[in-house]
């Protein structure tokens, strides 16, 4: 359930906020909402905090198991935060030096070994030589009283020697410039600076023994920069001009449980503060605090990763989150070996926290119920690691559900009201099984609509809208699965079926029509609907889509089934050959692993997708919560 909450306001002296702030951070109990602060103070924080994040970053990388991690305090961390950024500025100039050094290699690295000093002895001897590196045809073109050397020849360029002066002819454009140090001083300087990184480096590993503390000084830190914004961003308002006794109040607002509300009034009677608390409306920004069972709790770790908080005034559909996908991702996966593996990896570390009595993390436990829901599917469908069913043993077939397992593929089911060649195949069935989860989570989402606005006459809004759902099951059936079998001629038990599916849409649009929009006038209600009339229709047919969405869970199960198989047949020639086991292994490890990580992705982008949007578009909900953080 989402945890009611109170609005509170605050008043307290100006020159007491600080006070003020430390007691409610004691107290550790209120939302407070407050964007953003100033000062000087705050934006040294956040320089101190960027700081320390950079130097957590760069120190954790280091870390291997052989670490032992040591203990200092908050402001050693800081100094050794700008050490670490110093030594990284360090290196940095180093390694662009390198390459500045490195580059000047490549490009003298045709001529070889050179040593301007030695030519500059040369001209002190009155012997002048110049490099040159020109076209070979520019070369040929030098008249013959230029003394040249060539020193080497390719089929375009020529480097050579000039001995003397050049006579007039203009050569400047080809002539090589010579560097500023010898090509074996380069080589060493390049190995000095390379010696110097790597000094850097080995200090940086002997910091990695300080990086918990440093990541500790950075919480610390985000407290600090919490109570200067708090403290430089209430509203200030001055009470007293009088410039011997200025007086001044500061107020702000913020959000408390309210079974706890009782404790904040009793600390604004005992420190003076004036204090005013009441119910939230929907044009606060409420934060959202999520308080359920354990076992509905281990949803939580999904959620968190998702980002997905519901608003304070939306619903709690965590229950009904976890419920649906775990038999989404069953689906999806549907291999019972596929499940055993998953099981298999969340069974350890649940195991060993068990032995050492430390809690078990709830994404542990999550991955586990995903492992027994896989293989649960794999169970009822027959479905084990791509294997076709008649390979599989006895026992494995004849505990799976007939109508949807791949034992009894072949088969055409018949149902009681139909006969001859008119029946459903096992994928028509599994697309039934499909589209009756649709409906079963779709009308949740409406009964839960209705139970809101009960007592109001847009409850029948919702019940309209539960009408049109049930009348839209039957024509997605018939016009997807099998018009034969669903006939809109149909009749069971004197009932024409087909007929009180149309008659449900009709009157389920009239209902909503009219009730969608009730705010306590009908009138009012039918103008708005006018007003969208576009969009009223188009949910007619967003009812009929939805329910066709969740055909994407036979569709990606069978994507998946299909890539199992293809991946067998590949690796088992290989199987009945020793010299190639090894390989079939190899094969058969890849391609199963990778379709697992297909199948990962393909339950974050369908299975999440419709708790997400579809069952959440029928609820109105648009995640726009944010969580409750009370200031601790």
């Amino acid at each position: 359930m989402i945890v009611p909450m109170k609005k509170v306001s605050l008043i307290i002296l100006g020159n007491e906020k600080e006070q003020a702030l430390n007691e409610l951070q004691r107290l550790g109990l209120l939302h407070i909402e407050i964007a953003e602060g100033s000062g000087e103070k705050l934006a040294s924080l956040k320089d101190k905090m960027s700081l320390l994040e950079a130097s957590a970053l760069v120190l954790g990388e280091r870390v291997t198991k052989q670490t032992n991690q040591r203990e200092i305090t908050a402001d050693e961390a800081y100094a050794l935060a700008k050490e670490v950024s110093a030594l990284l500025d360090e290196k940095k100039a180093l390694q662009g030096e390198q390459i500045t050094l490195i580059n000047e290699l490549d490009r003298i690295l045709a001529w070889g070994d050179i040593d301007p000093e030695k030519l500059d002895e040369l001209v002190s001897k009155n012997v002048k030589l110049t490099l040159y590196e020109a076209p070979k045809a520019e070369y040929e073109a030098i008249p013959a009283d230029i003394i040249t050397f060539p020193l080497e020849k390719t089929k375009t360029t020529v480097r050579f020697l000039v001995v003397g002066d050049e006579n007039g002819q203009d050569l400047s454009q080809y002539r090589f410039k010579l560097p500023e140090i010898s090509t074996e001083k380069i080589r060493q300087k390049i190995a000095d600076l390379k010696k110097k990184a790597e000094e850097i480096d080995e200090k940086l590993s002997s910091f990695a023994e300080c990086t918990n503390s440093i990541k500790k000084a950075v919480r610390e830190c985000e407290k600090e920069i919490e109570f200067e914004i708090y403290a430089t961003g209430m509203n200030d308002e001055k009470v007293s001009e009088n410039s011997e006794n200025a007086l001044s109040v500061s107020h702000f607002k913020g959000y408390i449980e309210a079974e706890k509300v009782d404790i904040i009034v009793e600390a604004a009677k005992a420190n003076s503060w004036g204090i005013l608390t009441e119910d939230p409306t929907e044009e606060d920004n409420v934060p959202t605090k999520l308080k359920n069972n354990k076992f509905v709790s281990l949803i939580y770790p999904l959620t968190d990763f998702l980002g997905t908080i519901p608003g304070y005034f939306e619903y709690d559909i965590s229950g009904w989150f976890l419920a649906f996908i775990l038999i989404f991702f069953g689906i999806i996966f549907g291999d019972g070996i596929y499940g055993l593996a998953i099981f298999a990896v969340a069974a350890v570390p649940i195991i060993k926290a068990l032995v050492t009595k430390n809690k078990v993390s709830p994404m542990f436990l999550l991955i586990g119920l995903f492992g027994l829901s896989t293989m649960l599917w794999g169970v009822l469908t027959c479905t084990w690691c791509g294997l076709p069913a008649e390979q599989l043993p006895k026992w494995l077939q004849n505990i799976s559900v007939p109508v949807i397992s791949n034992v009894y593929a072949d088969k055409l089911w018949h149902p009681f009201w139909t006969s001859g060649n008119i029946g459903l195949t096992t994928s028509q069935n599994l697309q039934i099984l499909c589209f009756t989860l649709a409906l079963i989570q779709l009308s949740v989402a409406h009964i839960m609509g209705t139970k809101r606005n009960k007592g109001s006459l847009k409850m029948l809004g919702d019940i309209g809208s539960l009408l049109q759902l049930f009348g839209m099951y039957y024509l997605v059936l018939s016009l997807v699965v099998n018009p034969e079998v669903f006939s809109f001629s149909l009749v069971l038990f004197g009932i024409p079926v087909g007929t009180v599916a149309i008659a449900l849409i009709g009157i389920g649009f009239v209902m909503t029509f009219i009730f969608a929009n009730y705010e306590g006038s009908v009138i009012k209600s039918i103008l708005e609907s006018l007003t969208n009339i576009v969009s009223v229709l188009l949910g007619v047919v967003n009812v009929f889509s939805d329910i066709v969405s969740y055909i994407r869970l036979w569709a990606v199960g069978l994507a998946g089934a299909a890539i199992s198989a293809t991946v067998n047949e590949l690796a088992g020639p290989l199987l009945g050959n020793l010299m190639f086991m090894i390989l079939a292994i190899i094969l058969l490890v890849f391609g199963h692993g990778l379709n697992m990580i297909l199948n990962v992705l393909s339950v974050i982008v369908h299975g999440i997708r419709l708790n997400t949007l579809e069952f959440s578009s029928h609820l109105d909900m648009s995640w726009s919560g944010h969580k409750f953080k009370p200031f601790e």
